[in-house]
């Protein structure tokens, strides 16, 4: 194993599924959480099976050498050229959100025989709108997050670097993002999270959205961060920041909250009704895409465990679930509940321990009260009885649980 990838099993998978066939492969994902190296790790095993060199045609837009090319008539002339006729032609563009009308390009691309076409794109309002409307049925997409903590584990196992799950864990909580494996101190990590940070604000949110208070829009996101796990409700937000002396109003509160959601910077979990099986009209909660930009933007405020590891829990199911929700029953709130494709459900309850007996009945509780006979689980960081089994609902060691894959 090359020290210098991560090879990211389930996402390479997922393209070797799809090769060849007649559907657009389309991986979106935070700035710098691996797409690039996919789509390299990708290109090699295409050149493994015997495609030829001129059958693959990359662009990375965010390489000035292709900034011409942004332009969707000239890019398509380009890649019209580089058809090797009677051959399956495999096209991989890279950060394509920076190509006006894109979805001309990769129209026109979709309707040859001979063309595999491959986009990647770092936030979520790329496929959004007319243009998802245009594309529908003609695309499939996974979205990239980075490294799983069952990744990062593999990573340092497969480069002798490993210690034990509990200090793995640790290192793991200090950032998901790929290259941050390869930095040599504190401080390159540091720097380097501060580098994804700024470009995510700057360019994803504040150019975008023509942002003209940056402090309101930064002071946000700190909220968010600081308040993961907790019902988010923008009226409380909008009044928050109106007493600590900034200029503003729930609508524009509303719209930088989308825009740091189509910068995949956080991710929203919506209340969903477990009795009446609904998306509920009440306040969502935010979870942030990884730990250490929590660390760069919050250093005085490290001790909330809980919440963090609720926040890696939810991550964890979004890349095993397609929908992942807060859930409501009665009163009461259960963590998450995950739906697959075939909306089967799952109930995940998550406590840092459950020890304390009182704790213990508190976290059961509300899995109690659902009827169903879908599978429920206590995730807690416990070794001692962390197998345990509640009238069906099963307990589990969180470390095993994310290392067990779905």
């Amino acid at each position: 194993m090359n020290k210098k990838y991560v090879v990211r099993t389930e996402y390479l998978n997922f393209l070797k599924r799809h090769q060849a066939k007649h559907v657009i492969k389309v991986v979106s994902g935070v700035r710098r959480s691996g797409k690039s190296t996919l789509l390299f790790l990708f290109r090699e095993y295409l050149k493994s099976t015997g495609v030829s060199e001129k059958q693959i045609t990359t662009i990375n837009f965010e390489d000035m050498a292709y900034e011409q090319l942004r332009d969707p008539k000239k890019l398509y002339n380009y890649l019209r050229q580089e058809l090797v006729a009677d051959k399956m032609n495999y096209i991989f563009l890279d950060e394509i959100q920076h190509v006006h009308q894109f979805e001309k390009v990769v129209d026109s691309l979709f309707i040859k025989d001979n063309v595999d076409l491959y986009v990647t794109g770092s936030n979520a309002y790329f496929l959004s709108g007319e243009i998802a409307t245009l594309l529908t049925g003609r695309y499939v997409q996974i979205n990239m997050l980075p490294l799983s903590f069952k990744e990062f584990v593999e990573w340092h196992k497969q480069n002798n670097l490993f210690t034990n799950n509990t200090e793995m864990f640790n290192e793991y909580l200090q950032s998901s993002f790929p290259y941050t494996l390869f930095t040599s101190n504190e401080q390159e990590k540091m720097e380097y999270l501060q580098g994804i940070y700024s470009t995510i604000v700057l360019t994803d949110i504040v150019t975008r959205l023509k942002v003209r208070d940056v402090p309101v829009l930064e002071r946000l996101i700190r909220t968010l961060f600081s308040d993961v796990g907790s019902p988010i409700s923008i009226n409380k937000i909008a009044n928050t920041l109106k007493s600590a002396k900034y200029s503003t109003d729930n609508k524009t509160i509303e719209r930088y909250l989308q825009g740091i959601l189509d910068s995949l910077l956080m991710y929203e979990a919506r209340p969903y009704g477990i009795h009446g099986r609904s998306i509920l009209r009440s306040n969502s909660k935010y979870y942030f895409v990884d730990p250490g930009l929590r660390r760069l933007l919050l250093p005085d405020n490290q001790e909330d465990y809980g919440h963090i590891i609720e926040n890696i829990v939810f991550l964890e199911l979004k890349r095993r679930y397609p929908s992942v929700y807060i859930g409501k029953v009665n009163n009461l709130e259960v963590d998450f509940v995950a739906l697959n494709i075939k909306n089967e459900v799952r109930y995940y309850q998550v406590a840092l321990t459950t020890l304390d007996e009182r704790i213990l009945e508190r976290e059961l509780r509300p899995l109690r009260q659902i009827k169903d006979s879908y599978p429920k689980f206590l995730l807690t960081m416990d070794m001692l009885n962390k197998d345990a089994n509640y009238d069906g609902i099963q307990k589990m060691n969180i470390l095993d649980w994310l290392l067990k894959g779905n």
